[in-house]
């Protein structure tokens, strides 16, 4: 069955490791473009690719102040992303609290079987 376009859901736009970070980097504030740019060391015009396709699925807004074109996330529309990868959070911590527990105890996990204990 062939992917879905990375512009047709928000699932498929986050998809893209370089969406992520203009998200977690929007996350703190709303930026301009030059700023995201020089935050996270990427290229403009590719930037400017990547806040397209987050805009065009609605998880970023974006406001003309002045010269300037502001961008900032969409609570709203970043929601059923939170909510769907929240219905995995207990394997996370579950995970968490065992690592949590071998570091009270003292006891450090043996490397050989870390990798058996997830199957």
């Amino acid at each position: 069955m062939p992917r879905a376009a990375t512009t047709s859901d928000a699932f498929n736009a986050v998809a893209e490791p370089r969406r992520r970070e203009i998200l977690s980097y929007l996350a703190l504030r709303e930026r301009p473009v030059g700023d995201i740019v020089a935050g996270l060391g990427l290229e403009q015009p590719s930037v400017s690719k990547h806040l397209r396709v987050l805009r065009d699925v609605g998880l970023i807004r974006v406001r003309r102040d002045g010269r300037q074109m502001l961008y900032r996330i969409n609570p709203e529309a970043i929601r059923p992303l939170h909510e769907w990868s929240g219905q995995f959070e207990r394997f996370w911590r579950h995970q968490l609290d065992r690592i949590k527990e071998r570091g009270e105890r003292g006891n450090a996990p043996d490397p050989r079987r870390i990798g058996s204990q997830s199957k």
